[in-house]
């Protein structure tokens, strides 16, 4: 089996194919979007797609951009521009773990004609399935947990749409962003093992995180199995899982 088949299957996708790496896949996204189109993301992105957004992408293509918290669906909605083509959401977000309720924000795009693209490296698709929940596009970075072994660069993306599919291969192959054989069969034997990977990390998290959580020298922690998490309620709509990902903040330290 392909890795693209492989990737969709866990998923829960109709089509997927991989990339060269995380940021290859968000970079090919992007190649949708022309001069004068506007795109609503979550303040608290990746450091990498951030300092592209607003260091590459938005100055040298004319695409304008929105950094926002989407805590708040009366102010997300009041974000939504006649030119946004796409909304960029992480959760939890890389590194402060916020969260946000996949489906809520999916509704609230209904008929905008804005593309809802979630990154789900941290929850992977054994704990989180954002296509079930209303997201056009999935995109992971493979190198992290579906890869599984440090050993391997590779991104992937995901759809349920044949037109959207179609768009995005044909900017995949013109790019070349695929991956390689090679590196395509490292992901598939880490999908092999992600499902006892995943919840083996998970459990190891929150045993971690409630020992921090309790130390004197811990000012606090941010892990969505936490009751504690400010955002817990909405993990919890999506997940099935915390993740093996926390945030903590040491008493004296300037964060």
């Amino acid at each position: 089996m392909s890795l693209e088949r492989c990737l969709a299957s866990v998923e829960h996708a109709n089509y997927a194919f991989a990339t060269t790496s995380g940021m290859s896949a968000h970079v090919t996204v992007m190649q949708l979007l022309k001069r004068g189109d506007h795109i609503l993301c979550v303040d608290d992105v990746y450091g990498g797609v951030q300092r592209y957004l607003r260091g590459i992408l938005n100055p040298n293509s004319g695409i304008d951009l929105t950094l926002s918290d989407f805590t708040d669906i009366k102010k997300f909605k009041a974000s939504i521009r006649p030119s946004t083509k796409i909304c960029w959401l992480e959760t939890p977000t890389n590194p402060t773990l916020k969260c946000f309720d996949i489906r809520k924000i999916a509704e609230a795009l209904k008929g905008t004609g804005v593309l809802l693209v979630v990154d789900n490296t941290f929850q992977t698709p054994v704990n989180q399935n954002p296509l079930l929940l209303g997201a056009d596009i999935v995109s992971h970075s493979l190198t992290k947990y579906i890869g599984g072994h440090s050993d391997v660069i590779a991104g992937g993306l995901c759809f349920n749409s044949k037109e959207l599919f179609d768009k995005m291969f044909f900017i995949q192959k013109t790019m070349g962003t695929g991956l390689s054989s090679f590196d395509s069969w490292l992901c598939i034997r880490g999908i092999k093992t992600l499902g006892v990977r995943v919840e083996k990390a998970g459990k190891n998290a929150l045993a971690v995180a409630k020992v921090l959580e309790a130390h004197k020298k811990i000012k606090f922690v941010k892990y969505p199995g936490l009751k504690s998490h400010p955002d817990y309620k909405a993990h919890w709509k999506n997940s099935k899982g915390g993740g093996g990902m926390m945030c903590i903040n040491v008493k004296g330290a300037v964060f």
